[in-house]
């Protein structure tokens, strides 16, 4: 059992503000992930949690055992790291038990725990091989291998995969989720740049902002699906959320939206009569959006196709935007270049941001 808590965690570097009033429970049997762009903190708060990095205010515990001023040997927490950082004079099986004979732990205690994680990991025909007879992939689970002999109460990724190739990383983030399944009830909180990893591991998503702290916790759909802020809306997900801006022309249930350059918007966010008039961005996402001969929330020129072979992507002129509009569709549209085209979405699909901030939270 490894219940974690973070209450009011700040970490600064002198006048640097890193992380802000971190708030966090963590339960037993959850894989948390944390994603955010580059300077967010995400690896500084898993550090922090390992004991590598000393938390500036608030408080850390693990079974309401506080942790701040324990040393990382004795907070029962494995890391695996970026590097796989594998001794490469010693074999796949003295690698995964050299934590256990600095711990003295007996010869069969060993080969049991060594057993044990070789057959979760299938590192079996490998166990007396060196590192650099071995795949990146299984490097990787080696250093896994590592951490799970020791049962930890608490396993710790930082960016285990960004060091493999495109093929390599979706075998070994597999893997993962499969190694997950096989230990249900052990606790992991997983760093990754990679929203692909972030949306198919985790249990819960953590989604930091740079020196702001937590901009939203969910799950993978909850965060997709019902963003509280401009921030998620455009973090999760891949192109980002479309954000045009508009004016409420109706409100109640369904909400009309006058979208700039003279589309209309149709939404399920219920507003009031007090919103009537108020400037708003309308949020929608690029899969979202479908080509139509009437009403249309957009209308604007193609200037730019991906052809993807089972979606293409629509990138629109910018006439005066800072990115431009983005439309994904369903198969293959070569001839769409250079043409104006008319976009809409159902009103359940299209969310509305006033100062940066969903309505559907208010």
């Amino acid at each position: 059992m490894a219940d974690l808590k973070l209450t009011n965690v700040q970490k600064s570097y002198g006048e640097v503000k890193v992380l802000k009033d971190i708030n966090l429970d963590i339960k037993t049997g959850e894989l948390i992930v944390f994603v955010g762009p580059s300077g967010c903190g995400k690896s500084t708060l898993l550090r922090m949690i390992a004991g590598l990095e000393k938390i500036t205010s608030g408080d850390f515990t693990i079974d309401g055992e506080r942790m701040n001023d324990v040393p990382p040997a004795q907070r029962g927490i494995a890391m695996v790291f970026q590097s796989y950082a594998l001794y490469p004079h010693m074999t796949v099986r003295d690698n995964m038990s050299f934590a256990l004979k600095i711990a003295k732990k007996s010869p069969e205690e060993i080969d049991a725990a060594v057993a044990k994680a070789a057959k979760i990991l299938q590192l079996e025909p490998y166990l007396d091989r060196l590192p650099k007879a071995l795949s990146g992939g299984q490097r990787q689970r080696v250093a896994i291998g590592r951490s799970i002999v020791r049962d930890p109460k608490v396993y710790l990724f930082d960016e285990p995969l960004s060091n493999l190739d495109a093929a390599l990383r979706v075998a070994t983030r597999i893997e993962i989720a499969q190694l997950k399944e096989a230990m249900p009830n052990s606790t992991m909180i997983y760093v990754t740049h990679d929203q692909v990893e972030a949306m198919t591991l985790a249990t819960r998503i953590v989604v930091l902002t740079v020196g702001q702290g937590i901009g939203q916790v969910g799950t993978p759909l909850e965060l997709y699906e019902r963003p509280q802020n401009e921030f998620v809306a455009q973090f999760i997900g891949s192109p980002a959320m479309n954000l045009i801006p508009g004016e409420i022309i109706e409100t109640g249930a369904m909400t009309t939206i006058r979208v700039d350059g003279g589309g209309i918007a149709r939404s399920t966010v219920p507003t009031v009569a007090s919103d009537m008039g108020r400037k708003v961005n309308v949020g929608v996402r690029p899969e979202d959006l479908t080509i139509t001969q009437g009403e249309a929330v957009y209308e604007g020129k193609v200037e730019i196709i991906e052809a993807l072979g089972e979606l293409t992507q629509l990138y629109f002129e910018k006439n005066g935007r800072e990115t431009p509009l983005i439309a994904k569709l369903a198969g293959i549209h070569p001839e769409k270049r250079h043409k104006v085209i008319k976009l809409t979405a159902v009103p359940e699909k299209v969310h509305i941001f006033a100062d940066g901030q969903s309505l559907l939270y208010r």
